[in-house]
């Protein structure tokens, strides 16, 4: 298998994991829901957001435009890259980590370009795919189905810390989904095994 069909296939597998899962729970929860799949360890938690990976966002309609556009532009500009990384003979792993940057990058723009025009809103029953009448919102203006909690550890800060005294933290508060799972993979395989990716590539 070349690595083309290599890097294809694999931007196809996550974009199909991705969206299914989304899918699912967009269909089956209302925002706020919560199922537990390993104790507290694991919960399913159903959230949409307006922005970026971990529920960072831009603020109002103008901002998630640029972001939208701003995926984009940036998709296509991976694009291009993995495709000069393959015809320069870059490493295997390099250009699949890429991908699936890439993959994810596709995955969240999905939700923000579709999701408001295919789906009714989620907050007092499970959304319906094409409702009468017309989805939440526009083209672009979509949000991001985030669903993936790990609140490992959860507890309080002592009273002597000097970082929020006597408030409680939970470790790992960030709620997300796979291809936010994607784009941090991939970027930690490039900063883990820079070395060999990139000696290979020179």
């Amino acid at each position: 298998m070349s690595l083309k069909t290599k890097s294809i296939l694999l931007i196809f597998l996550i974009l199909i994991a991705d969206q299914t899962f989304k899918f699912i729970i967009k269909t089956n929860m209302v925002i706020g829901e919560e199922r537990n799949v390993i104790g507290n360890l694991f919960i399913l938690h159903f959230i949409e957001n307006n922005g970026m990976a971990f529920g960072m966002e831009l603020g109002g309609k103008a901002g998630k435009l640029i972001l939208s556009l701003f995926r984009i532009v940036a998709i296509v500009g991976i694009g291009w890259y993995i495709r000069y990384l393959r015809i320069n003979g870059a490493s295997a792993g390099l250009v699949l980590s890429i991908s699936a940057i890439m993959a994810g990058a596709i995955g969240n723009l999905i939700d923000s370009a579709f999701y408001g025009i295919i789906f009714s809103e989620s907050y007092f029953q499970s959304a319906i795919l094409f409702p009468e009448g017309g989805g939440y919102s526009s083209f672009l203006h979509g949000k991001v189905v985030d669903m993936l909690y790990f609140p490992v550890i959860s507890g309080s800060w002592p009273d002597w810390s000097p970082f929020r005294p006597g408030q409680s933290f939970i470790f790992f508060r960030p709620v997300f989904n796979l291809a936010d799972s994607a784009v941090t993979i991939g970027v930690f395989s490039i900063i883990l095994f820079q070395r060999k990716f990139f000696k290979e590539t020179n």
